[in-house]
């Protein structure tokens, strides 16, 4: 792995001191809090998150079920540092490692929800299909994949001159998903923020 092969949270390493403030103008704490809304997590579940960055969401889920198992992974060893950090100020146990999306470091069955925000839209079609594939793996049979990411069909992709962004089209995430096994496949939800439309989706890993 080196630090070329993934795409930094905010385009460039150099920026990633930025990630939390854009993060929190662009509103994301919003669609953090609808996503762990409909992902219908109770206490003692076993949770990761691909593409953790940060660890916004993580942090915002431990404070909701503290007798969860958290688990992130991301490419991006300057964001895990953060993430780390503000775990230990919190007292909170999260535990983050380094990896990819797409070759996820835990057995077949080990997680009852996967959660991801906002990181698809970084990955390229057959990235994409590796990672879901991946999700699909570690999920027990029945979990569940919460995803949140861009509205490829707004415009949000022309105004970042992000090629990966305009593709991430909610027909197309449908069916990578539908491809990767998972049942039960369907938009949770619509919305809007600040830099453009999102969508919520969610997907069951098969019995």
């Amino acid at each position: 792995m080196t630090d070329t092969d993934f795409v930094p949270a905010m385009g460039k390493r150099w920026l990633l001191p930025l990630y939390d403030p854009f993060s929190r103008l662009a509103g994301a704490g919003r669609v953090h809090r609808q996503l762990l809304d409909h992902a219908a997590l109770t206490g003692d579940q076993d949770i990761l998150e691909i593409g953790c960055g940060t660890g916004n969401l993580l942090t915002a889920l431990a404070r909701r079920r503290p007798a969860a198992t958290l688990h992130g992974i991301d490419p991006d060893p300057g964001a895990l540092a953060i993430a780390r950090r503000k775990a230990r100020r919190r007292g909170l146990t999260i535990r983050y490692e380094r990896a990819f999306a797409g070759a996820l470091p835990y057995e077949n069955g080990a997680m009852d929800r996967v959660l991801s925000s906002f990181m698809l839209h970084h990955l390229d079609e057959n990235a994409r299909a590796r990672a879901l594939t991946e999700a699909a793996r570690v999920l027990r049979p029945g979990g569940e994949l919460h995803i949140a990411d861009v509205d490829g069909t707004d415009k949000h992709g022309d105004s970042h001159r992000h090629p990966l962004i305009a593709a991430a089209s909610p027909d197309r995430v449908l069916a990578a998903l539908r491809e990767a096994g998972f049942t039960r496949v369907a938009e949770s939800l619509r919305g809007t923020s600040r830099f453009g439309a999102y969508v919520l989706y969610r997907a069951t890993a098969q019995r």
